[in-house]
């Protein structure tokens, strides 16, 4: 996959992810988790935006792991969903939890390949 095509697929993931949150119903826990999804699940993309602009191989690095850190929580935080039956279409919230987990898989391995290539580098 290109980065191109992974930037998009991201992009895909915050609309998804705000199209989750519009869903939910206008109730404390609706409210919070909301606005919980929109700050989780559009931070990815943002933050990718940031490791392709990374002034180092350890700052790609931590910002591959910020991204890691925010498909978690919004996985999480769409599961919370699902289980408490926040929102009816079903449909919508399994595509962002299959979406969620291919993701996570993605960056863990971009991460073990970063960390590898940190370790080869020589000492100056």
């Amino acid at each position: 996959m290109d980065k191109y095509s992974l930037e998009d697929r991201l992009i895909d993931y915050a609309v998804l992810s705000l199209e989750i949150a519009k869903l939910l119903p206008n109730t404390f826990e609706g409210r919070h988790l909301s606005s919980q999804l929109i700050r989780s699940g559009t931070s990815p993309a943002l933050n990718y935006g940031e490791a392709q602009g990374a002034e180092s191989k350890k700052d790609f690095l931590h910002k591959i792991r910020v991204i890691l850190k925010e498909l978690r929580e919004s996985l999480i935080c769409m599961k919370i969903i699902k289980r408490r039956n926040l929102i009816d279409d079903v449909f919508i919230l399994e595509k962002g939890i299959a979406e969620s987990n291919e993701l996570i898989s993605i960056f863990v391995k971009t991460a073990k390949t970063a960390q590898q290539n940190i370790l080869k580098e020589p000492y100056v």
